[in-house]
């Protein structure tokens, strides 16, 4: 029976008998009887699985890969931080394996010898008029395309050089049209945008 272990959780759930299936990428549990109630397990007894495209999610938006702009008011925060780490365990295992296990801007898989891991991004609509952020998309991205995307803090980390070259390596910008598109996201305004997830 699968199981649905948060990252955190993933030294208890061990201990209490949990196995990994590195194939599926996904905690189980080795007899059903551990993962129903009263089992050792149940905690994490899973839940159904999220449907492959979310309520209001626009699957068109935002492809490819670029810096996003987001406004200082929206600065760490984010779907992770909003949902429980159950449910948001749930939710990276869909948006990765709809992505055939690969960044859906390079086209890579994970691998660990080089540090590439596969993480979910946010893609968001701005109403500066109106001061709302609507999420409208999920994309799996891989770590290294990930860092282009929140270019302002791969700068603080040391890593711009590193982001630039991924996203000239990625698109085929030239370098000159890469470290333009990078430093536009000064201009990002700094608003009271409220946040919301479309129904």
């Amino acid at each position: 029976m699968w199981l649905d272990v948060p990252y955190s959780d993933k030294e208890q759930a061990k201990m209490a008998g949990a196995r990994w299936d590195p194939s599926a990428r996904r905690w189980y549990a080795p007899t059903p009887a551990a993962a129903v109630a009263g089992g050792r397990l149940a905690r994490w007894a899973a839940l159904p699985d999220l449907p492959v495209v979310l309520a209001g999610e626009d699957r068109g938006f935002g492809a490819g890969l670029f810096v996003d702009l987001v406004p200082s008011s929206c600065w760490f925060t984010n779907v992770r931080s909003c949902v429980s780490q159950r449910d948001w365990e749930r939710i990276r295992r869909m948006v990765t394996t709809r992505a055939h296990r690969r960044c859906e801007a390079c086209h890579s898989p994970e691998d660990r010898a080089l540090g590439r891991w596969l993480d979910v991004h946010e893609r968001w609509s701005y109403d500066e008029v109106a001061g709302v952020q609507t999420l409208r998309r999920l994309i799996c991205l891989c770590s290294h395309c990930h860092t282009v995307t929140h270019f302002g803090l791969a700068e603080v980390k040391g890593l711009a050089a590193e982001a630039l070259e991924r996203l000239v390596m990625v698109t085929g910008m030239s370098e000159h049209d890469a470290a333009q598109h990078g430093g536009r996201r000064v201009s990002a305004v700094a608003l009271p945008i409220a946040a919301h997830l479309d129904p």
